[in-house]
């Protein structure tokens, strides 16, 4: 079965959903930025500037680090799996990521290693090799779109749950809606661990080119953005949707029926919540709580 993406599918069926449709449609504040419509008052900044590539770099692994930790935190690290890849900002053919093995509750900014495209390491940290499934994977997605610059994937638990149906998530809840339409694919071809060139095409060409998050079947979740700030955020509110829509079809079997958003609804909430800033910002009370619990560790 090929690849597709959410608008592919089959609607649900009017015996398992009510139609919330609505009389009127949402419109207030569509002239903002989605920061300007969340703030009341001066906006949040969004996603920081850095005068040399040295501070941005700097930025981003320490960014990358302290998403590991979180994940770890959350319970999304199985063994060796998993991986998070941000394109370097000064040599855009290149790609930070964690080395094999790397506890991730230890995971540090000095921990991270530089592949080029060919998968050989030419920076940052050579003590360990990359993940090799992790690499296909993310190299591909990097070559093709250039507007990702991170993307993660882990086995979390609810992810690889919701996997096994092959199918997107429904539009049940507000923060599903950031999952709405073109940004959501399905890959359907589950081959087994990725030691496959090809297979790692497959999945960057069923991402599309708008995609933020894409279930793989029979294997987990996927998440990419401009920052690794908005790709972890993303794939900390994939992972609870999961459990959500685990839960709500569990209840859905003892025919109690779903309450889908209305299309027009969906579309207004995804353009006033999922910009590559608001999607940042989300990210950074988790990075300032890790700080905190870890005093800084993962800024080494």
């Amino acid at each position: 079965m090929a690849p597709h993406s959410s608008t592919d599918l089959s609607p649900t069926t009017d015996v398992d959903r009510i139609s919330t449709k609505n009389n009127w449609v949402p419109h207030a504040k569509i002239e903002q930025t989605a920061l300007e419509a969340l703030s009341q008052g001066v906006p949040l900044a969004g996603i920081p500037k850095f005068p040399s590539f040295h501070e941005e770099r700097t930025h981003i692994l320490e960014h990358m680090a302290a998403a590991f930790r979180i994940f770890a935190r959350n319970g999304y690290n199985e063994g060796m799996s998993g991986h998070i890849s941000v394109r370097d900002p000064e040599n855009i053919h290149t790609f930070w990521t964690n080395p094999l093995g790397r506890p991730w509750p230890l995971m540090r900014a000095s921990d991270m290693i530089l592949v080029n495209y060919s998968g050989q390491a030419v920076g940052g940290n050579m003590s360990r090799p990359s993940n090799a499934a992790g690499f296909l994977i993310h190299s591909a997605l990097h070559r093709a779109r250039p507007d990702v610059n991170a993307a993660c994937h882990t086995h979390s638990i609810y992810g690889k749950a919701w996997s096994t149906f092959g199918r997107p998530l429904e539009m049940i809840s507000q923060d599903a809606c950031i999952f709405y339409g073109k940004a959501q694919a399905v890959y359907e071809d589950f081959g087994g661990v990725v030691f496959d060139e090809d297979e790692g095409q497959r999945l960057a060409d069923s991402l599309g080119a708008e995609g933020k998050v894409m279930t793989l079947a029979n294997h987990g979740l996927l998440t990419v953005g401009q920052t690794v700030d908005e790709a972890a955020y993303l794939f900390t509110l994939m992972e609870k949707s999961c459990q959500i829509q685990l839960l709500v079809e569990a209840a859905a079997a003892n025919g109690i029926p779903k309450r889908i958003v209305d299309d027009a609804v969906a579309a207004y909430t995804f353009k006033m919540t999922s910009s590559p800033d608001s999607l940042y910002c989300e990210f950074q009370p988790e990075f300032e709580v890790e700080d905190v619990l870890c005093n800084g560790d993962f800024r080494k």
